[in-house]
Parts: C-alpha cells; structure tokens; sequence
C-alpha cells in the first residue's frame, strides 16, 4: 500500500508539473502538490526536487500587479547545466546566448579554495575537483562544450574578465571592471584574439574616445554592426564603436546628455531621477531598435534610440538602500513583441519582469538563498531563442536555467 501511495504522488507531481507548463495550474493544484511533496520528501525524493517542484508553483502564481496577457511561466531545473566530473565553477560574472542557443559564461576560478582543488595539485591530493576555464560554452541541454582563458599575448590580458557577449558572427566580447583595465577585447568563439579597443593603464574620462574604464557589458547590434558599451564603473555612459574595426561612433550620459564625471553621484527613493549614471551595468537593444540601459545604483533602466536620444526611464524597487543596485542587468521575452523584461535586482535577490511598453514591475520571483530558484547576487541573465531565462549567481558561483512554459494570464 506504502509502494502504491508514493507512486500516486509522483504522478501527481508530474501532473503538476504538466499543468504549470501549460497555464492551468490552480490553487487546487498547488495545495495537493505541498501535500504530495511532504510524502516524497519523507520517502524517495531528495530535497532539490522537492524545492524545484514547489519552486515552480510560485512562479506560475505568484502575485501580479497588472491586468491583461501575463508574462510566461517559468520553472527552475535544478540539474542544469552538467559539468564534467570533477570541474568545478567559481563566481559566475557574465551571462550570453549566441546564434546557436549555447550558453555563455565567465567565471572566476580564483575564489576557489585549494581544499576544492585536490584534483588539481600535484600530485593530486584528492579526487576532486579542478577549476573550469574563466570563458565557458554550454550547448542547450546543458553540457559542457568547451572553455578557453585569455591571458593576454598579442593583446592586454584582462585582470579578471566581469561581462561576456557573443555577437550574431559568433564573436566573443569581453570585458572587464577592475582598475586599470580600460580595454574590450573581440575573439573568435574558440578564443583567437581579433581586436583590441582601448589600452590598460590609458588616461581616461567619461568624454575620452580610445578607451573605456572598467567597462561592465557589451552588446552588438546586428542590423548598424555597431558595439554598444556598458562603460560603468569608471565612466559614466555607454559608448558605441565599429565592431569591425573598432572605430568610435559616439557616446551619452543619462537622458541622453554628456556625462560629467565632475557631479557627485547621488541616489534617491523619489523625486527626479539622478542626472548622471551610478554604474551603467548593461546595455541591450531590443527588436524595435531601441536601447536599454541598466543603470544599477540609481535602481532604473533608460531608454534610448540607437543614437542616444532619450525616450523614458523607469525605476525598480527604488527604495532598496543596500549596497547592491536593483537594475544589474536586462533580458527580453521571445515573443515577437519582446512584451516582458526580465531584471536582476540583486539588493533584493530577486528578478522582476517588467512589462516592455510602460516599465512597470507585473511579476517577481525568487529571494535571497541557495535553494534551486533562490539567488545570491543574481549578477547577469539572458534568453535564448525559446524564451529560456539563464541567471548567473557572483556570489554562489551558480547558473541556473528557467525552463518557459506557456503564457499566463494576469487577472
């Protein structure tokens, strides 16, 4: 009797499972899946399932803000990605997907401790584990493709790499945020150098058009071939050259003005917003050409043309005061509107999305924590062509995947 109760519970697991998949979860379903998951817990399932299926239902339901067509649902896959056997992940910096939906990371090994790394010693001292390279390629089931570093050799090898993009040629961007490194470097996807914009150690400002300063993200705009950048945490504007040859095009400061690094930066829970960016974190552009800018200590995202005009500006949990920002980095839906944006908003571990048209916050899910579906600093997330959300967690050296399912309709 015991044999056929536990597996009545799994089936009724996975219907639920099915149901949150398609829209049709219900109150009804959550409250027999909390029940069924207490049997299973107790019995054959480990934890982490337990997690991820109760993880899934707070998607689906969780509270909404807006009336009209719902953003889509996700639920979280604790087995994502699959590592060889005894690699081992640090700080997980950067998030991309390229053309062919594989999955981009930087990490930093350095974090890991030598009683992580028996593998690695010599001689060995244990059987596990060694640290993966800095750039990883995941394909879309999650396994491991291949990984290079970029030491330097030919070009100004960065201190620590902190943002990744894979441009629609299957070129790699990388940058990085730590002092002196005023330079973007372009690879080709198996890591063979091919430009340098900037130089280490340059003289540089918010107006200079050589170099960037500690730069945080990049994006390439594949219609203009044009490399937009998150120039952040040493200026205080996004900046746009030639992909190809790495040309300077133009560059803006917040609501399209010139950035002035004179001006102290300040933040506020209300009023008008700050006149000059607090840590521009991430730049993307959207189908309908238009650029979205992650303005990370002033808690909002700008909005602009692709020639820096600026259209309107829209804060998230503005009230946060911690240390952390709300607006870390940006990822559209993949619907053919793009209707929905997803945000990183590590001072709350959470990701907010966002209806695209008006800015406003509609759905929320996650908190702090290190259950499947909880974050840690989620730092970077994008999408791939299926609407899959990916999230990168600097703090637990982490990346999650959150499988869409269908949409959901907001009451």
């Amino acid at each position: 009797m015991r044999y056929r109760k536990v597996r009545e519970d799994k089936r009724g697991l996975r219907i639920l499972l099915r149901s949150v998949r398609s829209g049709h979860a219900t109150h009804r379903h959550v409250n027999g899946a909390a029940a069924a998951a207490r049997v299973l817990f107790k019995t054959t399932l480990p934890a982490v399932c337990v997690v991820a299926v109760m993880s899934a239902v707070v998607f689906a339901v969780g509270p909404a803000q807006q009336q009209g067509a719902g953003p889509p649902l996700l639920t979280v896959d604790p087995f994502w990605p699959t590592l060889p056997e005894t690699m081992l992940i640090g700080r997980v910096r950067g998030v991309a997907v390229d053309s062919h939906d594989h999955v981009w990371i930087v990490q930093d090994p350095t974090v890991l401790t030598p009683d992580m790394l028996g593998a690695a010693a010599q001689p060995p001292q244990a059987e596990c584990c060694v640290g993966g390279p800095a750039i990883m390629e995941f394909d879309a089931s999650g396994h491991y493709v291949q990984g290079w570093d970029a030491p330097g050799g030919g070009y100004d090898g960065p201190r620590s790499i902190h943002g990744i993009f894979v441009d629609h040629r299957d070129h790699v961007w990388l940058a990085s945020e730590q002092e002196g490194d005023h330079e973007v470097l372009k690879f080709d996807r198996t890591g063979k150098f091919l430009l340098q914009i900037g130089r280490r150690d340059a003289i540089v400002g918010s107006n200079d058009t050589r170099n960037v300063n500690r730069a945080a993200a990049m994006f390439v705009h594949p219609r203009t071939n044009e490399l937009f950048v998150a120039d952040g945490y040493g200026n205080r504007r996004v900046v746009v050259f030639d992909a190809d040859t790495g040309e300077y095009k133009r560059h803006w400061g917040a609501y399209g003005r010139r950035p002035d690094d004179t001006v102290p930066l300040t933040r506020g829970a209300q009023g008008a917003g700050a006149q000059q960016f607090n840590l521009v974190h991430g730049v993307t552009i959207s189908r309908d050409d238009l650029v979205y800018v992650s303005d990370r200590n002033n808690h909002r995202i700008q909005v602009f043309t692709l020639d820096g005009t600026f259209i309107k500006e829209g804060f998230v949990a503005r009230e946060s005061s911690t240390t952390n920002g709300t607006v870390y980095g940006i990822a559209f839906s993949a619907d053919p509107q793009q209707q929905f944006l997803y945000v990183a908003d590590a001072a709350n571990g959470r990701i907010r999305v966002l209806r695209r048209s008006t800015l406003e916050v509609v759905a929320s899910f996650g908190r702090w924590g290190r259950q499947p579906g909880q974050f840690m600093v989620p730092h970077n997330l994008a999408t791939d062509s299926h609407g899959n959300l990916y999230v990168g967690d600097i703090r637990e050296g982490r990346l999650q995947k959150f499988v869409v399912g269908a949409t959901s309709s907001i009451p």
